[in-house]
């Protein structure tokens, strides 16, 4: 096999020769796939060589009575098009004649200026001359007889079309990349990789274990874990940039195209060092609480939102608030300062029960929250990606343990 990025740089910058092969795959025939795509018959045999040369493998059985698609091209055939059913709706939104005409470079283009939202930054990320760049854009705008960009004081803005576009187009790209996966796949060798956004207790409570039991299947497999605000991995999730999320789930869910699927449920626990006054404590009322400060999640998140209605009834809450996801940061500060802390109670379980932080003593059975993934609807995973997800769930199902 190639290298993943050769074989994805193969795939993404061949939209038409892409074309030509599902033509083939449905006919059976160079000489039929040449008259649909109108096109000569030495350039459907060439377009379909580029593309095995490029994916390392053959794709057909070649016979006299015709060329017939094998596992591989099967396997290719089924990612190319659900990238095509991404991409050609939005393209023919705009205009028919670019389903044909559109290539890579414009649309990687278009995405580059649409996130930049300046040319020349778009130029940067893509690693070319700011005109190639721009020279791309303009093309594509005159096959599509109508602006994609407005012009503002504030910067290039993309309009409602062309984010469809963009959207669409990363999808497309994000299939094509699944591919060289799922045909390393078919000759039982490991390519591609996982990427995973991860919110704070999945880092501490559910990822550990998964990976640990994945590599001893997958050894060779690329594991990315992405970290950072909810909204932030949520976007990268419905750019196809990010392969699913796992934390807390949202109600009602964020968006309608995404899909969540519940794994489990976890309170939250009110914290202290092992040296704090409270912590001598039989109860403790929320007045007491009010008085020091604290470290908890960031506004927006389910955990500040149960943190906050704690203290709505007393009308007062309580300052010198440190907003952080980070347990490392929230055991520290805890075991030298008097601050308090709210977390989750599974992810500060280890640091529990080792004794490295004290539970304050509060119910707080009312603050019980769904944990799982959030995915793509109508993601398809790779079965490296499907047997990731199947040690997750095991690990959620499995008995607690401190780790």
């Amino acid at each position: 096999m190639n290298s993943t990025r050769k074989t994805e740089a193969e795939l993404q910058h061949n939209l038409r020769h892409l074309r030509v092969f599902l033509t083939v795959v449905d006919t059976a025939s160079v000489t039929k796939a040449a008259d649909l795509c109108h096109v000569s018959q030495p350039a459907v045999t060439q377009a379909l060589s580029k593309i095995e040369r490029g994916v390392g493998m053959p794709l057909f059985t070649r016979t006299t009575q015709g060329l017939f698609v094998n596992k591989q091209g099967e396997v290719l055939a089924r990612r190319v098009r659900r990238a095509f059913g991404y991409l050609d709706p939005a393209l023919s939104e705009l205009s028919p004649r670019l389903r044909i005409t559109a290539t890579t470079a414009q649309l990687q283009a278009l995405i580059a200026v649409r996130e930049a939202e300046n040319f020349t930054l778009a130029a940067r990320r893509l690693g070319l001359a700011q005109p190639t760049v721009h020279r791309a854009v303009t093309q594509f705008e005159q096959e599509a007889a109508r602006p994609l960009f407005e012009r503002t004081s504030y910067g290039i803005v993309a309009t409602r079309a062309a984010q469809t576009l963009a959207q669409a187009a990363r999808l497309a790209f994000a299939e094509l990349a699944q591919a060289e996966a799922d045909l390393a796949e078919t000759v039982s060798e490991e390519a591609g990789r996982i990427v995973i956004g991860a919110m704070p207790l999945s880092r501490s409570y559910v990822l550990p274990q998964a990976i640990a039991s994945f590599r001893k299947f997958r050894p060779k497999t690329s594991i990315q874990v992405l970290e950072g605000p909810y909204a932030d991995l949520l976007a990268g999730l419905r750019r196809g940039e990010i392969d699913f999320l796992i934390g807390a789930l949202r109600d009602p869910a964020p968006i309608g195209d995404v899909e969540q699927q519940v794994l489990f449920a976890d309170t939250l626990v009110l914290v202290a060092g092992r040296d704090h006054p409270l912590t001598k404590k039989q109860s403790v009322a929320v007045e007491e609480l009010a008085r020091y400060p604290w470290v908890v999640a960031l506004k927006g998140t389910p955990i500040r939102g149960h943190f906050d209605a704690m203290f709505d009834a007393l009308g007062e809450r309580p300052s010198g608030i440190v907003e952080s996801s980070s347990l490392i940061l929230m055991r520290e500060l805890l075991d030298r300062t008097d601050h308090l802390g709210c977390i989750s109670y599974l992810q500060a379980e280890a640091e529990l029960l080792r004794g490295l932080l004290k539970a304050l003593p509060c119910n707080l059975d009312h603050t019980a929250r769904p944990i799982g993934l959030t995915l793509r609807s109508g993601w398809m995973p790779t079965a490296a990606q499907d047997l990731f997800l199947h040690f997750v769930r095991e690990r959620v199902n499995a008995p607690s343990e401190a780790t």
